[in-house]
């Protein structure tokens, strides 16, 4: 068994997500983003959806949403409301084709909810049926076909497996949205530990 002498492969790793973050930066689409703040001030609720490890991302933004004062839910949860027309829904899906999130993005917009999608495809099914599309470029789970044959050619994808340059991409993308909306709102650091959980 490989033992972690002077662990490269974990700060490479590390470097890799960081400089493919710094990537992502300088490539977002600055009128996606203004589009979707908008939707989000506007919104009555805001109901965040994914599967999976992309799931996580989106509670940990419902979160903070919430701490900002906003009414937001995950959806699945046993006490999540039901979606209205004057809400706003957040898919988060790397592919854009997640079966039950796209499923649900369909439902979404048949109720007249806005849907906003955080994606690696812009040009997927939950892309194309949104009101804003935030591409987060990174490897999906789809992408995972070459993986013997890239690290066969020495291609370090196995640093980051299946969607995790996705996932933390869009993790840190969140979070500076946060960062935006906490300037536009005015909110202070002690608004957002008022709000913060007591039960803990």
């Amino acid at each position: 068994m490989n033992t972690c002498n002077e662990c490269e492969h974990l700060t490479l790793s590390m470097e890799l997500m960081a400089d493919h973050i710094k990537n992502i930066a300088q490539r977002l689409d600055k009128e996606s983003i203004k589009k979707t703040i908008e939707y989000i001030m506007d919104a009555d609720s805001i109901f965040i959806m994914g599967a999976g490890r992309s799931g996580l991302v989106g509670k940990a933004f419902a979160m903070r949403l919430m701490h900002l004062g906003f009414k937001s839910y995950v959806v699945g949860e046993s006490t999540t409301p039901a979606v209205h027309k004057n809400d706003v829904v957040i898919a988060i899906s790397g592919s854009g084709e997640t079966r039950s999130v796209s499923d649900l993005g369909r439902i979404a917009k048949d109720i007249g909810a806005t849907l906003i999608t955080v994606t690696s495809n812009r040009d997927s099914t939950l892309g194309h049926i949104s009101d804003a599309t935030l591409e987060i470029h990174g490897r999906s789970k789809e992408d995972a076909g070459g993986y013997l044959e890239r690290h066969m050619r020495g291609e370090y994808s196995h640093l980051t497996p299946l969607g995790t340059s996705f996932e933390i991409s869009s993790l840190v993308f969140l979070d500076a949205l946060v960062a935006e909306l906490i300037f536009i709102t005015g909110a202070s650091e002690a608004d957002l530990k008022s709000r913060h959980t007591k039960l803990e």
